[in-house]
């Protein structure tokens, strides 16, 4: 069986990448993370989002959206990761997800053409509970509409009053906030929950995944052109041996977010396991990738002035979401190993 990305899925993907080329750049993200006062929220990324239909992918058509799935959302963080582009699409296409496996007809209606259109921004918490204190929430501060927790259920939080919390990461804002009881989603249940976390790990893995691979990718050309005695440093046995590992390493945690998407969006027995074995090998090889960057690139990839730290800091800080690798290795051992 050949399993790989349809040519419509690499064209959603060549569409994000090919925008935030021309338009959205390591410069254009640099004025983001050089400006932490800032709520990080670009709006020329933010409109190309919604009209691009990146904000919508999750949606179902009878609510304005684009009625596809977990493997075209992955495209696109794929891309963004690749960008270390910044911006709260991740949460706003988690809300909308929270709303369309939970909410009540009223709900969908009222929020997911909103959130959709990109006139409304999203975020989604499953670390603390409502009514209390949120932490760590990504553009918890600018969001309309917050989905959060609240003890095996879920709710949607508005208004609720924000603290700005620091972020080693540049590319991300982050907020606690001081929740009260929140409208209840009336389809939650243990298993609502589950499917939503496995999804938000499937997306925090792809991102992952396109730090690696531009990571790798930009490393591998540097190290073509930089000489030392006379020849390309990449012709060096020692380094030329490890980003070929690398590249092993990031292409098939490129094939572990995908398949995992697949099982998902197919509701597959192994699902679970596949989630697991996506997010370990994309938070491992990200962080990897990242940290062979700044190595690789000699003196000046330890200075601010160039890209690696972005993609480092981006790697580390999602490398622990919604599970580190440590932890889904523990759940590859149980779904796994017969005690």
């Amino acid at each position: 069986m050949f399993f790989a990305p349809t040519e419509d899925q690499r064209e959603f993907g060549a569409a994000v990448r090919g925008y935030l080329a021309d338009r959205f750049d390591l410069e254009a993200v640099r004025a983001v993370v050089e400006d932490p006062a800032g709520d990080g929220h670009p709006a020329s990324l933010w409109k190309a989002a919604a009209e691009q239909g990146w904000l919508a992918v999750l949606v179902p058509e009878e609510h304005d959206g684009l009625g596809l799935g977990l493997v075209e959302a992955q495209v696109i963080a794929r891309e963004l990761g690749a960008g270390a582009a910044p911006g709260p699409w991740r949460g706003t296409v988690l809300a909308a997800e929270a709303i369309r496996l939970a909410g009540s007809d009223e709900q969908q209606a009222a929020w997911l053409p909103r959130l959709a259109g990109g006139d409304a921004v999203g975020a989604l918490t499953l670390r603390g509970s409502a009514p209390g204190t949120l932490p760590t929430v990504e553009y918890g501060e600018i969001a309309d509409v917050v989905v959060a927790r609240s003890g095996d259920g879920l709710v949607l939080v508005e208004g609720a009053p924000a603290t700005r919390q620091g972020s080693y990461d540049g590319t991300v804002r982050l907020a606690a906030l001081e929740a009260g009881a929140g409208q209840a989603l009336p389809g939650a249940s243990a298993e609502v929950l589950d499917e939503l976390a496995a999804r938000a790990t499937v997306l925090v893995a792809a991102d992952l995944v396109g730090i690696a691979r531009e990571a790798l990718s930009r490393t591998v050309a540097y190290d073509r052109e930089r000489q030392q005695f006379g020849v390309p440093v990449g012709s060096f046995q020692v380094i030329k041996h490890a980003l070929a590992d690398l590249h092993i390493g990031v292409t098939m945690a490129e094939h572990a977010v995908l398949y995992a998407a697949h099982a998902v969006d197919t509701g597959l027995s192994d699902a679970p396991l596949a989630v697991s074995v996506a997010k370990a090998k994309a938070g491992d090889v990200a962080v990897d990738a990242t940290a062979a960057m700044i190595q690789y690139h000699g003196g000046i990839g330890y200075t601010w002035e160039h890209e690696s730290h972005f993609y480092y800091k981006r790697a580390k800080r999602l490398a622990g979401q919604f599970g580190d690798s440590a932890a889904h290795r523990g759940r590859i051992a149980d779904l796994t190993i017969t005690r």
